[in-house]
């Protein structure tokens, strides 16, 4: 789960990142606890639409108020002591418990990409990745670019995922800009779009890569 202000192709400035587990990892734990199975994004925020987060509430971690950090793992425990705590009786409220967990987790994301909107004060927001296929996520994001005014970008939700399209279009960017990939470019499974490895551009000078 990662922040980033984008000012092109191959400019990315981090804002905020997590700092333990991301918010798709701890769906899918918390998926596993209620035995749910794997993944867990799209049947949790299947369940929750049928449950009250109001019920069973879970801790939001904002770490810093100024900061735009990200930790997803506290509350992921905090569902997992609340299991241990009703064992008898969870199984008739896994609704209210997927519910109460998701909106824990949406309020986190909403908040500190709102505020960093407002602190860039710019014009477009972009929300990409598995979690933004959550219906709840979708729902606030708009609300927040209209009261805003900004422009928002949200993929179809079977785009949410790794796709071939995401990385043709990076790679368009970057091939319109002069930048190439050496012939011994190596495979990454994951990688920091502001790291500088394997891509060169016209002066052979290391960029960015995705």
């Amino acid at each position: 789960t990662i922040l980033y202000y984008v000012t092109g192709p191959a400019r990315f400035e981090l804002m905020g990142q997590t700092r333990d587990d991301a918010a798709g990892e701890a769906f899918d734990k918390v998926s596993k606890m209620l035995g749910l199975g794997y993944p867990g994004g799209r049947v949790i925020d299947s369940l929750s639409r049928k449950g009250d987060p109001a019920r069973i509430s879970f801790p939001r971690a904002y770490m810093t108020k100024h900061g735009f950090d990200f930790s997803f793992s506290g509350v992921k425990t905090a569902v997992a002591r609340y299991l241990q705590q009703h064992a008898t009786v969870f199984e008739r409220e896994i609704p209210d418990i997927a519910a109460g967990f998701q909106a824990s987790v949406i309020d986190v994301l909403v908040r500190k990409t709102v505020k960093a909107v407002e602190e860039k004060k710019t014009d477009r927001l972009v929300v990409a990745g598995g979690v933004a296929a959550n219906s709840s996520l979708r729902k606030r994001m708009a609300a927040e670019a209209g009261r805003l005014g900004v422009a928002l970008y949200i993929p179809r939700p079977e785009l949410c995922t790794d796709n071939a399209a995401m990385i043709a279009a990076a790679g368009h960017h970057h091939l319109a800009n002069g930048e190439t990939g050496a012939i011994d470019m190596d495979a990454y499974s994951r990688s920091a779009l502001t790291k500088t490895n394997d891509v060169t551009n016209k002066s052979t000078t290391k960029i960015s890569r995705r």
